[in-house]
């Protein structure tokens, strides 16, 4: 038995174990608890509370994040109850130190596991190399077009050889479309909820809402036109198949 050949250390395979163990159930606690109508109550209760409602608000993003919950259900209710550009900052602010979060815990636990791996597997050395020299333009296309659930990428990048500051970059910016378009639509929904209950918002003309609809319809249509060219780049690179 050569040295490329040592089995990995029992540590390293109790922790990759555990790291396992952790997202499983964490994906069980979020399918039987009523999480979704706890983060809609969260998000009404935030939205009442001015900046520090904001800072309490990416807090909880984080946590969210490392704990798998439904980032769609936060970042909407961000547009709901902050607007447009306070919710979007929130929600892109949240996301990405969750993110960060995620991936160290990822690294430090399981990433020594997967070096073992790699040195004993040409083929997988390889890749790992390759996602370590070009991690950064990946991620973020696969950010643009998440192929991976959120959530789950953030552990899994963890595990790979990408550098980290290169990641939380490409991260920050490829989930900025998405976050957007989340954001405009609890925007949109808030006031289109203010104008049927009567509130401020139907003073507005027929202007107002011509705006916000071209912009919801806009910001739709760029979304899916920059995840088709992110799609078109990761089978180019053979990401994709």
């Amino acid at each position: 038995m050569n040295s490329n050949d040592k089995p990995a250390p029992k540590s390293a395979i109790a922790r990759l174990v555990a790291l396992i163990v952790i997202v499983i159930a964490l994906f069980l606690v979020m399918k039987f608890l009523p999480v979704q109508q706890w983060l809609r109550t969260f998000s009404d209760w935030v939205g009442q509370m001015g900046v520090t409602g904001i800072f309490i608000f990416i807090g909880v993003y984080v946590v969210a994040t490392v704990l798998l919950a439904p980032g769609a259900i936060l970042t909407i209710g961000a547009g709901f109850a902050f607007g447009l550009w306070k919710g979007f900052l929130a929600v892109s602010a949240g996301s990405t130190l969750g993110a960060v979060l995620a991936f160290l815990v990822a690294r430090f636990i399981a990433r020594d596991k997967v070096e073992a791996i790699a040195e004993r597997n040409d083929k997988f050395r390889n890749v790992d190399s390759a996602i370590g020299k070009q991690g950064a333009k990946l991620i973020f296309l696969l950010r643009l077009s998440p192929v991976i659930p959120f959530n789950l990428s953030n552990y899994l990048y963890g595990l790979t050889k990408v550098r980290f500051w290169p990641y939380v970059l490409a991260s920050w910016i490829g989930m900025m479309p998405g976050t957007f378009l989340y954001v405009y639509i609890g925007t949109a929904s808030q006031a289109a909820i203010s104008a049927a209950a009567g509130g401020e918002a139907v003073q507005h003309g027929w202007q107002y809402w011509t705006f916000i609809s071209i912009g919801l319809a806009a910001t739709i249509v760029v979304t899916v036109w920059v995840t088709k060219i992110a799609r078109d780049a990761l089978h180019q690179t053979g990401t994709l198949k």
